[in-house]
């Protein structure tokens, strides 16, 4: 497996990721869509999420596809965002037709940041302005890091940030993955200049840094303390692919991506984090072995989704009045 050309999740044909932020809030929101619906679902980990219209993407529910995806700083007040996004839906002639009317269908993930030297004191919730603004943005081209819903994201030790990473596998199918990485947890080891996602890396995808020599270690205490003081919890992810899946095999695919979550985040799927994973389905490529091509789906997202993290954090770069220093500037990079 090797990454498509970009090496973001808009290498699945027909995606689009678009990013608006304000870097005096110190938020953002990052969307995913595409020129038709997608067939989506989801899966949730962490055991405080913020979720706006995920029970309709259960596999026994009846919406057949979602038009967009929303990934969204600004905790509770980012689920905002999805409606910004579902009005400029609505007035471009996209949604569910439900007889003469229209009803854009998107889902929509939040994280937590209201805690990191951004200004907060608004009188107006920005986040449908930014949820409109992202999707105008959205393209195949997209920067990493400090931008959409990454702009004010942070890990147990470094600035988090926005990632993403492709791959495809031998059958012509393509699989990626896009994140904001904001966990309760540290993507890095205890040592700080190593990546848990090393062993996943394609070339210098995160800057080449290699596996800890030092090995497992747990938590330093003093990072669990800086975690536990409400500097950010939660990573949420998108995971798609161009291979024609339902419902029920979308889910699976989005939980066999939460591996790649567990595998570059220590530790994942905490009580304070709202760990999720949506799946999405272009539906181009017909699956030929439709249970061993799943498994390497799944398997797929899940690399994808590890590497993405640690891209997060590498492409951070540091703004005034930060909380938490980049990875770059500790390593002096």
């Amino acid at each position: 497996m090797q990454p498509g050309p970009l090496n973001l999740i808009t290498d699945v044909p027909g995606l689009k990721v678009g990013n608006a932020q304000d870097d005096g809030l110190k938020s953002g929101v990052s969307v995913v869509t595409s020129d038709a619906p997608m067939v989506a679902s989801v899966a949730v980990m962490g055991g405080a999420p913020g979720t706006r219209e995920t029970d309709l993407l259960a596999p026994d529910k009846t919406a057949p596809g979602v038009d967009a995806l929303v990934l969204s700083g600004g905790s509770a007040f980012g689920l905002a965002a999805a409606q910004g996004v579902m009005d400029a839906l609505h007035g471009a002639g996209r949604g569910f037709q439900v007889l003469s009317a229209r009803v854009p269908i998107v889902p929509a993930a939040i994280l937590f940041d209201l805690l990191n030297g951004g200004n907060k004191e608004w009188t107006e919730n920005p986040y449908p302005v930014l949820g409109r603004a992202a999707l105008a943005a959205a393209g195949t081209r997209f920067e990493l890091g400090t931008y959409g819903a990454g702009t004010g994201a942070q890990t147990a030790q470094h600035k988090g940030g926005l990632g993403s990473a492709s791959l495809r596998l031998a059958d012509g199918i393509t699989v990626g993955a896009l994140v904001a990485v904001n966990p309760m947890g540290s993507p890095t080891t205890p040592s700080g200049r190593h990546f848990w996602a090393a062993p996943f890396e394609i070339g210098d995808e995160f800057g080449g840094l290699g596996v800890d020599p030092a090995g497992y270690a747990p938590l330093p205490e003093s990072r669990k303390v800086q975690a536990m003081a409400g500097l950010g919890n939660t990573t949420i992810a998108v995971v798609a692919t161009n291979a024609r899946l339902d419902k029920g095999q979308c889910h699976r695919t989005a939980v066999a991506a939460h591996d790649g979550m567990g595998r570059a985040i220590v530790p994942a799927h905490s009580p304070m984090d709202g760990d999720l994973v949506f799946a999405a389905s272009t539906g181009v490529q017909e699956l030929v072995a439709p249970a061993m091509q799943l498994a390497e789906i799944g398997h797929a997202a899940s690399v994808c989704l590890a590497r993405a993290i640690a891209r997060a954090v590498w492409e951070a770069t540091p703004a005034e009045g930060d909380t938490l220093p980049t990875l770059r500037q500790e390593l002096g990079r």
